[in-house]
């Protein structure tokens, strides 16, 4: 399913197949023999997405870009089932693996390996060929990665990057910081009401 979002139409490369149950939607550019499978979701949200040659999104995927930050794949990267990418830049051959989280701002170079489970998060920066392990957390930039049991590490990084001023412009010791959130995100997400079907 294609849909207008924004004034913004899909551009969709003829040999590009895509599964009849996905979702594409606004700003999105699909490369060359690319293969979007059933239920992924492409979604700029205010931002272009950007996906080159041969780049596969397998089932119940989600790619979403912001107006702050976009989103490009590079060329011959296979994004899993279940995974996830938020206004993230991804080079050429990067392996996301089912059930990943990529999070606005991230830079992840060519070659890199994000196993299943594990996370990228907000503003991390992966060099070329980094592997994040099964369930691993890699945070900040330069990148440290770590396990899920050293949490306070990982809060100690993230704190730093800030996600809730970095992604919706709000003070993490705002009293009534999920009200805000969820008002000011709401609002932004109501504008769907105006998409229009496409086929």
């Amino acid at each position: 399913m294609r849909f207008e979002h924004l004034g913004a139409e899909p551009r969709i490369h003829e040999t590009a197949v895509i599964a009849p149950t996905a979702v594409i939607s606004g700003d999105v550019t699909i490369g060359p023999d690319c293969q979007v499978l059933h239920g992924a979701v492409i979604t700029s949200e205010g931002g272009p997405i950007t996906l080159g040659a041969s780049v596969i999104v397998m089932e119940n995927a989600l790619i979403r870009a912001s107006a702050t930050n976009p989103v490009h794949i590079g060329d011959n990267t296979l994004v899993g089932p279940m995974a996830s990418v938020s206004g993230a830049t991804i080079g050429d051959e990067v392996f996301l693996a089912t059930g990943t989280r990529v999070f606005n701002g991230a830079h992840i170079d060519a070659r890199c390996e994000v196993r299943i489970n594990a996370v990228v998060h907000l503003r991390t920066h992966l060099a070329e060929a980094t592997v994040v392990p099964i369930g691993w957390v890699a945070v900040g930039d330069p990148v440290r990665i770590l396990p899920p049991e050293r949490h306070d590490e990982i809060w100690d990084a993230q704190k730093e990057l800030d996600f809730p001023g970095y992604v919706f412009g709000l003070d993490r010791d705002t009293p009534d910081l999920m009200v805000q959130l969820t008002e000011r995100y709401g609002s932004s997400l109501a504008r769907h009401v105006h998409d229009t079907r496409l086929d």
